[in-house]
């Protein structure tokens, strides 16, 4: 295994590489201005930067991006690369986290990818990223019964969390959509209206559906709980929330659950998936983000990339994703038999 980056999104722009160096993306060579004062007559001010060349430690609005890669449970014949961005765009602050985790889970690689975004608040998104996961691979029957571990735990932090949130006030919730490899299997769970979006052989796979209170199962279901939806600019459980699954939100519990829907697939013929807040699908479609990832062979490239482009066709809130990049190298097999 190559490296495990699990960085703040809040707080830090230093990303480890798969060979393990690192890069400090905040310029310390002398301004453009300083330097032409030392050589001569000052020169004309250079133009501000664009987008995806701000990078700073001390800049709460700039870009932030790493990445990483490892092998599949060992094999050295399929491997992924992953990256990710996360952008805090128009919005006053930053409610989005994001978990990327490789780990040795009862001697086998498990590598955990999520995106958190979160609504009145950060809290309940940045909960999920330091719980979720820990809470996953701690659960005994997390190997040999997946589906049901994920399920559980699922429950049992939305619990864990509304109880630490007793002497809260102020109403906060966030989406989860997670991918989990373990051997040759991609487990996605969902919460929520972030997504994940496979490409196989060049087409766009949606691999989670997005709970929206409008959803026909969805309304039905808070309706026999005892909820309503109502239109308020677009419709919302009892008024006030736009999606109808969430952690959190402990005032609109039980209408608003934190039950994932898992789906399961061979990572075999799975070229990449993306996982991204609403910030990114409010205005890229699946088929378009896939178009546009797929002849990026870098993963923190493509998250950068599918940034610039929200951003560019007017995304209004925190924009944040992951890209994970499947490799398979076919070998002669007399290679397999060398000494």
């Amino acid at each position: 295994m190559s490296t495990i980056i699990e960085e703040d999104s809040e707080t830090e722009t230093t990303v480890s590489s798969a060979s393990g160096s690192t890069t400090d993306f905040t310029d310390s060579s002398p301004s453009a201005e300083a330097q032409a004062h030392e050589d001569g007559p000052p020169a004309e001010p250079p133009p501000p930067p664009p987008l995806h060349v701000v990078m700073s430690s001390r800049d709460p609005d700039a870009l932030y991006s790493g990445g990483g890669i490892s092998f599949l449970n060992g094999s050295r014949s399929a491997r992924f690369s992953y990256g990710f961005s996360s952008f805090k765009g128009k919005r006053a602050s930053m409610e989005d986290f994001f978990e990327t985790s490789i780990s040795e889970v009862d001697g086998q690689m498990v590598a955990f990818f999520g995106v958190f975004d979160g609504h009145g608040g950060s809290r309940t998104a940045e909960y999920l990223k330091n719980n979720l996961f820990k809470n996953l691979s701690s659960h005994p029957d997390f190997i040999k019964d997946t589906k049901t571990a994920i399920v559980e735990v699922f429950r049992k932090t939305d619990a864990d969390y509304i109880n630490e949130e007793k002497g809260q006030l102020k109403e906060a919730g966030s989406t989860a959509s997670t991918a989990l490899l373990l051997g040759d299997r991609l487990f996605v769970a969902n919460v929520g209206d972030s997504r994940v979006v496979a490409c196989r052989a060049g087409s766009a796979i949606p691999l989670s559906n997005d709970h929206k209170p409008d959803r026909s199962d969805e309304r039905e279901r808070i309706e026999q709980a005892g909820g309503f939806i109502i239109w308020a600019g677009t419709w919302r459980v009892g008024g006030v929330l736009a999606v109808s699954r969430a952690f959190g939100d402990k005032f609109l519990k039980p209408f608003v659950v934190a039950e994932p829907e898992i789906q399961e697939e061979e990572i075999e013929g799975v070229d990449f998936i993306i996982i991204a807040s609403d910030g990114l699908w409010n205005v890229i479609s699946n088929k378009d983000a896939v178009a546009i990832v797929q002849d990026i062979t870098e993963a923190e490239e493509a998250c950068r990339k599918l940034i610039r482009e929200a951003y560019a066709r007017g995304s209004s809130d925190n924009i944040t994703c992951v890209v994970v990049r499947f490799t398979f190298v076919t070998k002669h097999p007399r290679e397999y038999f060398r000494f």
